[in-house]
């Protein structure tokens, strides 16, 4: 963070400050160059994507570093010849089933509510968060993957929310009162799918400012406060995984991703078409744009049953991060494989959302790139669902040059004490 902050206050230079955006896809790498102006809004200069080859992604994570950085490189080649230049720095998106994003609320009960909260009280109350968040990251990571030790590292981290005895406070120091409460989310990974994600940037030479959970950068892109305050649900359903972000009471409680997407579409309807995979992938995309296919009636069957068992999976991730409580009615799509219309249809279906904790049908929209906020495409060539996640990361990258609140450069200062 410290990287862009001081690219953006430097005196020597009045140019904008510029950037990178890579969102790693399965199916495709895709890059924005973009500047950030003194006022905090972003604008696109430039757009590049690569097709990836069906052996350098599983699941949402690289597989073949040499082949990605390959197809980045060809990306952001495109980008940076359409914008005219080349930023130094890259904000890259991590997903896969094994990012483990979600908020630790911890609430402490003061001995002395008559004292002042000090800055030491306050480092040691989001410390115990960090740990705390740290052990249920490992917890989960090993489970699922049956190894017995997993090194698991933090991707990113941010302070949800604060409060004392109730009262909602940008920073707690100086304050008094007996009830603390504060909020972190934190996105965990296991060091091989990180350290995949930084050999890339690496060998792109390119500096890497952050690596951001994407399900957390696309719930964070609709900014307003009537979204934040109601809720909302957030799919992306990418080539290899789908990503489910959950907003509620102001913040983001957690992200969940399954290893299911568009390239099991793919895959299907090439297996019972009896059809190579590209041509299965292109007539997937035209029927998903209501375009005429060859045995239309066929691949809409294929695509059904397929959906059935996707919305099945959504089902399962949403009742646990549901946790008991109600969520929130409003559902939003984005990602390439958003485009099918049976995915909105089964997120709107009645014999979906009766299975869940909603206390109303909930209202499912598509994302566009024109909703994200504080960034303007001057190419003209960000128009659909698709481009709503790398647009997410951008976002990031903006988000990062504003000045730091004083919860927030506590939490840099615990997390270096960490070295998490």
């Amino acid at each position: 963070m410290a990287f862009l902050r001081r690219l953006l206050n430097r005196d020597e230079s009045p140019a904008p400050a510029a950037c990178t955006a890579l969102d790693i896809g399965t199916e495709f790498a895709k890059a924005l160059v973009f500047e950030i102006d003194d006022q905090g809004k972003g604008t696109v200069r430039g757009v590049g994507r690569k097709r990836q080859g069906l052996a350098h992604m599983q699941s949402g994570t690289v597989a073949d570093i040499a082949a990605v950085v390959d197809n980045c490189g060809v990306a952001l080649q495109e980008a940076e010849e359409m914008a005219g230049f080349r930023p130094s720095q890259v904000v890259i998106g991590i997903a896969g089933e094994l990012v483990k994003g979600f908020t630790t609320t911890l609430t402490q009960e003061r001995r002395k509510p008559d004292v002042p909260i000090g800055d030491p009280e306050l480092v040691k109350l989001i410390d115990s968060v960090q740990k705390e968040a740290l052990h249920e990251a490992e917890r989960a990571i090993t489970w699922e993957t049956g190894l017995p030790h997993v090194d698991v590292r933090l991707v990113h981290s941010a302070i949800v929310g604060a409060s004392i005895d109730g009262y909602g406070l940008s920073n707690p120091v100086g304050f008094k009162g007996r009830h603390v409460k504060i909020g972190i989310f934190n996105a965990f990974a296991p060091l091989v799918h990180l350290g995949a994600l930084q050999s890339v940037a690496s060998q792109l030479d390119l500096e890497l400012l952050e690596i951001v959970a994407e399900p957390y950068a696309v719930a964070r892109v609709l900014g307003a406060e009537h979204v934040r305050q109601a809720g909302a649900l957030f799919i992306d359903v990418g080539g290899g995984t789908t990503d489910v972000a959950l907003v509620r009471q102001g913040g983001i409680e957690g992200t969940r991703m399954f290893a299911l997407g568009g390239r099991a579409f793919t895959k299907s309807i090439a297996d019972h078409l009896d059809l190579p995979f590209p041509r299965a992938e292109s007539i997937k995309v035209d029927y998903a744009r209501g375009l005429d296919v060859e045995r239309r009636d066929e691949v809409a069957e294929i695509v059904r049953d397929d959906v059935n068992v996707w919305a099945a999976g959504v089902e399962l991730v949403m009742e646990e991060m549901a946790a008991g409580e109600m969520l929130p009615a409003r559902i939003y799509l984005c990602g390439g494989g958003s485009r099918l219309p049976e995915i909105r249809a089964a997120m709107a279906a009645e014999r979906f959302w009766k299975r869940l904790p909603f206390a109303r049908p909930p209202e499912v929209s598509i994302m566009a790139p024109d909703q994200v906020e504080s960034i303007h495409d001057a190419t003209d060539l960000l128009v659909d669902q698709q481009d709503v996640t790398p647009l997410g990361l951008a976002y990031q990258a903006i988000e990062l040059q504003t000045s730091e609140d004083p919860l927030d450069a506590t939490l840099r200062r615990v997390l270096r004490a960490m070295k998490v």
